[in-house]
């Protein structure tokens, strides 16, 4: 019956096709028992497809159905029961539709959020080692300077120690010769 659904509905004029199955097989799960308005609407269809105009097309089917007892205000209730399913449908395809949003859409945003957390952090470490490489080459590019004038510190004591033990062993060596040939 699904089929006819679609076709009753005028459901195939460039309309969604996964839609028009949900909404149809929704119909088709929720259609009361006995004539009612799916079944008037079918009539309906068929005597429309034979030219007939509308107007004459909606009295000749509900004649029809009266004889098994359709009444104008059931015709109502039913039509009124077929909008509440697809409401119904409607307020759970809106409930699928949010999860999915939530699952595919604000997920990805509050991925996109902690990312961007993420990098501004590894800026600020390249930022620090950057950084700290400037210091490094800054006392690398300072080092032959240093080096020089540690060596130049090293060999002044040295030679001040040198000159001072030299004097020193000097002065002893003169006592030594003074007093071996003055005692």
């Amino acid at each position: 019956m699904q089929k006819d659904l679609k076709t009753l509905f005028n459901a195939g004029k460039g309309l969604d096709e996964r839609s028009v199955n949900s909404l149809t097989k929704a119909l088709e799960k929720n259609n009361l028992e006995g004539f009612d308005y799916i079944e008037f609407k079918q009539s309906l269809g068929k005597l429309q497809a034979m030219n007939m105009d509308e107007a004459t097309a909606y009295k000749s089917a509900f004649i029809t159905a009266s004889t098994v007892g359709l009444t104008k205000e059931k015709l109502l209730k039913t039509a009124e029961h077929y909008r509440k399913v697809l409401f119904t449908e409607k307020q759970q395809f809106d409930q699928a539709l949010q999860k999915q949003m939530e699952q595919r859409v604000e997920s990805k945003h509050k991925e996109v959020g902690r990312m961007k957390k993420q990098v501004e952090e590894y800026r600020a470490k390249i930022k620090d080692l950057e950084e700290k490489i400037a210091k490094a080459q800054s006392t690398i590019d300072h080092a032959d300077e240093h080096i020089q004038a540690a060596r130049e510190k090293i060999e002044a004591t040295k030679d001040a120690f040198e000159d001072t033990l030299k004097s020193i062993l000097s002065e002893i060596d003169q006592d030594i010769e003074n007093i071996n040939s003055l005692l």
